[in-house]
């Protein structure tokens, strides 16, 4: 039973990988999830706000003077709680490379070119296998149009390629007005991988306290209907590989997305709900519904339900909107 497959020019021992979340922020963590038997893992976000804090810091302890008083500091903004800096996500790399055998994906999250490009070049020299670009730019302002955002992406993409040798990724939203247009355009741009769909985390309101508040709900396996949906229209029409994240659970829903073209699947809500350990048993009940069903490997089952080899296409299509529509019974 052969369930290697390739990812980002990577071959892996199989298509399960933790994605960017906070069970990897300390080594001993990520040495777990590959006990369990992860092909890969990406490591937590670093985000662009804690990039431009250090800047913040930096600059404010190389241009003080003798003459400033403390209060003077009270004009930076209030510092936003991380579990680390920049400095520290690169020697978790390193000491993540030197305690494991598996890829190491570093994440970067953020809005603009900001101190992208420099970090992404700083993680690949600290050992990063490959890179993730988490890219969250919300368009509030009315004045912003929409090609404005697809740009920014794609210039992104073109000038993180120009300065890393590694193999870069995008976790792509899935609000655009054009989903295929738009992971064609980074395609071109040179991404290595496309990773379907980043889940934004929405706010909340505190009825208490009357304060608009953060609110982590964990994915559910409704939510990956959406990135199964788009991975088997794309599969086989852009070059890039293909990632599947959001509400995969069980050895069914890496099956599903394998079958629709996805080269791995990205796992992290079942993680922190059942533990490391659920990763073995995703494989273990993987391996079985293969020998079952006369699979001999992961490549033999890979885009057999993309759009491109189904029998009817119009399945990923509005035909299948109208279809169950049509069949919901009062």
């Amino acid at each position: 039973m052969d369930l290697t497959t390739t990812y980002l020019g990577m071959k892996l021992k199989n298509p399960v990988v933790p994605s960017a979340g906070p069970i990897s922020q300390e080594v001993s963590s990520i040495k777990a999830l590959e006990d369990a038997g992860a092909a890969a893992v990406v490591l937590y976000s670093l985000f662009e706000e804690q990039i431009e804090k250090e800047s913040l810091a930096n600059h404010y302890y190389t241009t003080a003077h003798n003459e400033s008083f403390a209060e003077a500091t009270s004009y930076f903004p209030e510092q936003i709680e991380y579990k680390a800096g920049p400095e520290e996500y690169l020697e978790l790399i390193r000491k993540a490379k030197e305690a494991t055998d598996i890829p190491i994906i570093a994440s970067l999250n953020g809005k603009s070119l900001g101190g992208w490009v420099k970090y992404a070049h700083n993680m690949e020299e600290a050992g990063a296998d490959a890179l993730e670009l988490n890219i969250y730019k919300l368009a509030t302002d009315f004045n912003t149009d929409g090609r404005e955002i697809e740009q920014l992406y794609i210039d992104i993409v073109k000038e993180v390629k120009k300065n890393v040798k590694i193999p870069v990724a995008i976790k792509l939203s899935p609000f655009f007005s054009s989903t295929a247009w738009m992971a064609d355009q980074l395609d071109k741009a040179g991404a290595d991988g496309l990773v379907l769909f980043n889940r934004f985390y929405q706010p909340d309101i505190d009825l208490d306290n009357l304060e608009v508040v953060p609110n982590v709900l964990l994915s559910t396996p409704m939510a990956m209907r959406l990135p199964l949906r788009w991975i088997g229209i794309l599969y086989g029409r852009i070059d890039c590989d293909l990632a599947a994240t959001s509400g995969i659970y069980s050895e069914k829903d890496v099956i599903k997305m394998l079958m629709v073209g996805a080269k791995v699947t990205q796992m992290m809500s079942s993680i922190l709900k059942f533990g490391p350990n659920h990763i073995a048993d995703v494989i273990s009940k993987m391996k079985f519904w293969m020998e079952a069903n006369e699979y001999n490997s992961v490549d033999d089952m890979r885009g057999s339900m993309s759009y491109m080899n189904v029998g009817d296409p119009s399945q990923y299509e509005r035909a299948n909107y109208m279809k169950v529509i049509s069949s919901v019974k009062l």
